[in-house]
């Protein structure tokens, strides 16, 4: 229990025990459920009641309202007289225990002075008992600090109010309700009261103050004198809903305080104001639209357009520290067209292309950097989307937005001017990673992809925060504002600063095929044997029958990364190479694998596929049809043959039999990084062939050997990977061996041990020009069994 309410206990201590005592103080808290009063303040109320002989005095006393404002807090059971001058509207506010309690005030006068009574949820009911201009007496208040120190009263739960003849109270001011036309309102007047009609309502928006969120609303007021500004603020804003408020209402404003701000008076409302709905005469509402092709410097105008373009929100600093927000429309009517900015809260609004815009309050500015007449929003601008109503202009912007529907691929592939702006549906066909380049003002990103619809497929380059959007393969986008460009060999779209990339409408996807769908219209599904240079557009399946590691190389803008694969089908065998992002995809051999829009080339007399930046690649999971597994394909692909039936044309063919002779004085050739020229070691690190200075050489792992089976032998010599497969040590650790002995044969002895395995290998067998001889070029050791040896 706090110290205030124990003190006041004391005082009754001798008529009412302690716990008597707190259970009436939690019954009143309930029963009251104001806001304006604390524990000690019901506390003191009880004691007052005990104490009846104490305050019986106070309460036969009536006080004059300049003796009441001499009080403190703590005098209750007043009496007061004065004249309403003043009655505000009923506000809602939500109390410590998060229910919603009532306020209002109400301005009282004598002839001494002028006081605020505020009355609380208990009291509101008493509010219909008088009206402005009666002199009422309101017995039961407490007297409290105010606003700027002044005192003011607030009566208690259980305060009466009675009306008062005023014949009886000759000496109190006269109530005067002056009404004031529009036009004859000035700064100096302070406070006054008008009618007007409603003409416009604008949204409530939210601000920021001093870290507390705030809220404001402007009514547009007229009279047959002219239409002012009238501004609610934080919960006041709810008058608007709770009277409730519409354009074309007749209202009456009592006590709304004048203001200026950029030279032009409005008004406001505050505590003591009232807002009176009512059949008073004012002028009914006459709409009147500006025409875009007739702007001029004018403010508080309305305009009604077609939004052709809109651009990006844009974020800023303002001096003093805070964070504000616009966005530029461009709107057409059959006059002419117009940029809009939009600022703040209003850049938030969901405004799309094709949308037909109602501005209310605009103010238009010459820009001298376009030369031309622009649209900016205020503090007091309402913007309806897409309004209700059937005028004819807004019949003629319905069709004008027919208009502004994307294009399709097929008709942007037959635009010849380049820099068009365009708008586009389709679906990510491929898409490369975001990259850096260097350009005069700094650096910058771009990313490219191919996009497609049910009628074609366009390259598209997005630049800079568009290339930073987040994107997949096979997300169907929408681009506005893209811009033709002509390429090498088609025409391709452009996203920069000014374009646009968003999820389309359910209304754009209504023609745009799924993923799956995309990809038999665009690409020709082919066997590997049906694959022909420079075939474009293809899709490949099969299944990786061989995978080599990803190696990096050097290239003029930095570090790449291939890997090679051999990939066969049914029909055939055929080597891919993968470049870069691509080269990293999660890959094993036996996988199935869809292939769309590879490279095709022709090299070392094969016909072999690239996959880039603009290529797919993807594993599928589970059973593929007509696809054979993995064992049957090395069967179909690879057949078997007898080492004395090997001639020039045998590819891909399996062999089995013992290593012989093998060589092993010399097993690393060193190549040069760049061209993989092979370099004899000496004193010159430089290439002879492409001139680069070498650091470090390339290392490639060579045992040259004989295999024979019961047919016949032929030389035959391992690289690299199969190398280090039969030799069981990495290229790396036999380079230190060689390194830390100094002896290029270091290895020999080792090498030798492997006299006699029996292995099985696939690759291909070619005739050798210089030895004049034939020879086999192992691509895989299918089997290398160490325990089946000559003589063992």
């Amino acid at each position: 229990m706090k110290r205030e309410i124990l003190d006041e206990y004391e005082k009754i201590k001798d008529k009412i025990s302690k716990e008597e005592f707190l259970k009436q103080l939690e019954e009143r808290k309930k029963e009251y459920d104001v806001g304006f009063m604390d524990d000690v303040d019901i506390a003191h109320m009880i004691v007052g009641e005990y104490l009846n002989q104490e305050n019986k005095p106070l309460s036969e006393r009536e006080y004059k309202i300049a003796d009441i404002a001499e009080m403190e807090g703590a005098d209750r059971n007043l009496k007061i007289i004065g004249r309403v001058l003043r009655i505000s509207n009923i506000r809602s506010f939500i109390n410590r225990a998060g229910k919603e309690g009532k306020v209002a005030n109400v301005l009282l006068a004598d002839e001494t002075r002028k006081i605020r009574a505020v009355f609380w949820t208990p009291n509101i009911k008493l509010l219909k008992k008088f009206k402005e201009g009666d002199i009422i007496q309101i017995e039961g208040f407490q007297v409290r600090g105010g606003f700027a120190g002044r005192k003011e009263i607030h009566l208690q739960p259980r305060a009466t109010i009675r009306v008062l003849d005023p014949e009886d109270h000759p000496n109190i001011p006269e109530y005067r309700e002056e009404i004031t036309p529009i036009a004859d309102i000035r700064e100096e007047d302070e406070e006054v009261n008008i009618i007007a009609r409603i003409t416009r309502i604008s949204r409530i928006r939210t601000f920021e103050r001093n870290g507390r969120e705030g809220k404001v609303a402007s009514m547009e007021l007229k009279d047959e004198t002219g239409k002012i500004t009238y501004t609610l603020w934080n919960r006041d804003t709810e008058l608007i809903k709770n009277l409730p408020l519409k354009e074309g209402d007749a209202i009456k404003v009592l006590g709304a305080q004048t203001r200026k701000r950029e030279g032009e008076v409005y008004l406001t409302h505050h505590g003591l104001t009232r807002i009176i709905k009512g059949d008073f005469k004012v002028p009914e509402v006459e709409e009147k639209l500006l025409k875009i092709g007739d702007l001029h410097e004018k403010r508080d105008v309305n305009v009604i357009g077609l939004v052709t373009k809109v651009h990006d929100k844009i974020n800023f600093e303002r001096a003093d520290g805070t964070t504000g927000s616009l966005r530029s429309l461009e709107i057409m009517d059959d006059t002419g067209a117009t940029r809009v900015t939009l600022w703040h809260e209003d850049a938030d609004l969901d405004i799309k292309k094709g949308d037909i815009i109602k501005i209310e309050g605009g103010n238009v500015e010459f820009d001298n950097y376009t030369s031309s007449h622009r649209i900016n929003t205020n503090w007091n601008t309402r913007i309806i989307i897409n309004p209700e109503e059937d005028t004819r202009l807004i019949k003629v912007l319905k069709e004008y937005r027919e208009h502004l529907k994307p294009a399709k691929i097929s008709s942007i592939l037959e635009m010849e001017e380049e820099g068009e702006e365009v708008d586009v549906v389709g679906r990510i066909l491929s898409l490369g990673d975001p990259r850096e380049f260097q350009r005069e003002d700094g650096v910058g990103i771009l990313r490219s992809m191919e996009l497609a619809d049910d009628t074609g497929v366009i390259r598209v380059t997005l630049w800079d925060e568009k290339a930073t959007t987040s994107l997949n393969v096979g997300d169907a986008i929408k681009i506005e504002n893209a811009r033709i460009r002509i390429g090498l060999y088609d025409i391709e779209l452009s996203a920069g600063k000014t374009a646009r990339i968003m999820k389309p409408s359910p209304e754009d996807m209504e023609e745009l095929p799924s993923m799956e769908e995309l990809e038999d219209i665009i690409y020709t599904t082919k066997k590997i044997d049906e694959i022909e240079e420079d075939d474009r557009k293809i899709k490949v399946i099969g299944r990786i029958i061989d995978l080599y590691e990803p190696r990096e190389f050097q290239r003029e803008d930095g570090v790449g990364i291939l890997r090679s694969m051999e990939l066969a089908d049914d029909t055939g065998v055929i080597r891919v190479t993968l470049w870069d992002e691509k080269a990293e995809t999660p890959l094993n051999i036996g996988d199935a694998v869809k292939i769309e829009n590879p490279s095709v080339r022709y090299r070392n007399e094969n016909i072999e596929l690239s996959l880039g930046r603009n290529s797919q690649i993807e594993v599928i999971k589970g059973e593929v049809e007509d696809l054979p597994s993995f064992e049957e394909i090395e069967e179909m692909v690879y057949p078997y043959k007898n080492i004395r039936d090997l001639d020039e044309e045998s590819e891909n063919v399996k062999i089995s039999g013992e290593l012989t002779d093998l060589y092993g004085d010399r097993i690393i050739s060193y190549r040069c990084p760049s061209c993989n020229t092979r370099l004899e070691v000496g004193d010159e690190n430089i290439c002879n062939v492409c001139c680069e200075a070498i650091d470090e050489p390339r290392h490639l792992l060579i045992i040259p050997a004989r295999i024979t089976d019961e047919t016949g032998e032929i030389r035959i010599t391992f690289f690299g990977r199969e190398a280090e497969k039969l030799l069981g040590m990495k290229t790396e650790e036999v380079v230190n061996v060689i390194k830390k002995t100094g002896d290029e044969g270091a290895l020999h002895d080792k090498v030798e041990d492997l006299d006699g395995v029996h292995v099985t290998v696939i690759g291909n067998a070619n005739f050798d020009e210089y030895n004049g001889e034939l020879r086999f070029s192992p691509k895989k050791i299918v089997d290398i069994n160490f325990k089946i040896k000559k003589g063992e």
